[in-house]
């Protein structure tokens, strides 16, 4: 049930705590920005680290009044709250992601949540029936389908441009894990304890899992995969080479890496129909290749001639000045402060706002886990159930 004494007018900022995202920590930097963006949040509480000393430290230094040792003294004192907080950014290692989501949702409190969803299959599951048996939202920030060229191949794909899908190629790769690294970002990303059993796939194949699935709308029915932890003592997966099938007979191929020299963030998508065929690349964001069978390839900009509503209403500046990352992860906040917004009214929110869900969270875990189990198994056949 909703917390009593919430009865704000429409507009009005929401108010939002954090968990973890404090002082060394980079995704949380990253969330309030793009919680700021819009100006439609107000970080006002948070439990912003995993000692009660770190999080004070970090809650003074972003001017936070409300700041707790954890993260169930802080659900348990904000729910009590009249002006307590409405939503909760969870920015933590993987691990945390169930518990911390389960005190804040059996409160009526709001979840946004980093990726992927949680660090183990049971602990998905768990968190799944914990968001449906809550009256509050659940979002979760795959951020790359806040990108508003991502959002224009969505809708040509369900527009019919390119036919019935045949063919989906994804990749992620990255370079920043090519040799050991013990810093922090890098440390719980490589601990199974932490991140998972999936290293490269947990932590960037997921990432190339849902755009594949969100812009197709195709959901995959099973998977075929190598993985490799090419540095030695690595107890995760630093590469990934992933065969798909999904329902309807499309088939599509998927690489993540973090050992690939040279590579950024390099996500890109292609997908290629009966019809034609769409290109992107995260790295270039403001384009999208369009290649209608027979004909001379068309780039569609952002905000420019041929873009529509969907990219359109996600696209803040004129053509031609660069958005990207931050921009694209606010979208997603901004979808967010959207749904709240209709849910402090009683109604559903317009059906052009879209967000990943809990239950995409689950299907990244169950990728994950699939990814393992077939890799195990010398890259059989795995069904995704």
């Amino acid at each position: 049930m909703m917390v009593s004494g919430r009865n704000e007018e429409t507009s009005e900022r929401i108010r939002l705590g954090m968990v973890g995202g404090g002082n060394d920590a980079f995704i949380g930097g990253v969330h309030r920005i793009a919680a700021r963006l819009d100006d439609k949040f107000e970080l006002v509480a948070g439990a912003l680290s995993s000692t009660p000393e770190k999080s004070r430290e970090s809650g003074k230094a972003l001017g936070l009044t409300r700041v707790y040792d954890d993260f169930k003294q802080m659900a348990m004192r904000e729910a009590r709250l009249k002006s307590g907080i409405e939503a909760v950014s969870i920015v933590t290692p993987n691990h945390v992601h169930y518990a911390a989501a389960r005190e804040f949702l059996k409160r009526g409190i709001h979840v946004i949540c980093d990726k992927p969803l949680t660090s183990t299959l049971g602990d998905a599951k768990k968190l799944v029936k914990a968001a449906e048996s809550s009256d509050a939202l659940f979002i979760l920030t795959h951020n790359y389908t806040g990108y508003p060229m991502v959002r224009q191949a969505r809708d040509m794909i369900a527009d019919g441009a390119i036919g019935k899908i045949r063919v989906v190629q994804v990749e992620y790769p990255q370079d920043w894990l090519v040799e050991h690294q013990d810093f922090k970002q890098a440390e719980w990303r490589t601990d199974p304890e932490r991140s998972g059993a999936g290293g490269s796939t947990g932590d960037i194949g997921t990432h190339a899992y849902n755009i594949a699935c969100f812009v197709t709308q195709l959901e995959a029915e099973s998977l075929a995969a190598d993985l490799q932890a090419f540095v030695p003592g690595r107890k995760v997966d630093d590469n990934a080479h992933v065969l798909l099938r999904f329902k309807g007979g499309a088939r599509g191929m998927l690489w993540s890496s973090q050992v690939a020299p040279g590579n950024e963030n390099a996500l890109r998508l292609r997908v290629y129909g009966e019809k034609g065929g769409l290109e992107w690349a995260q790295e270039d964001p403001n384009h999208l290749w369009f290649t209608p069978y027979g004909e001379p390839k068309r780039l569609i900009t952002r905000n420019g001639s041929g873009a529509g509503e969907a990219a359109n209403r996600l696209s803040r500046v004129p053509p031609g000045h660069p958005e990207g990352y931050l921009e694209g992860f606010a979208n997603i906040y901004g979808e967010a402060a959207e749904a709240i917004y209709a849910h402090r009214k009683g109604i559903k929110p317009d059906a052009s706002v879209v967000f990943p869900t809990v239950q995409d969270g689950l299907n990244g875990v169950k990728f994950v886990a699939a990814c393992v189990q077939s890799s195990a198994r010398n890259s059989a056949w795995v069904k995704l159930e």
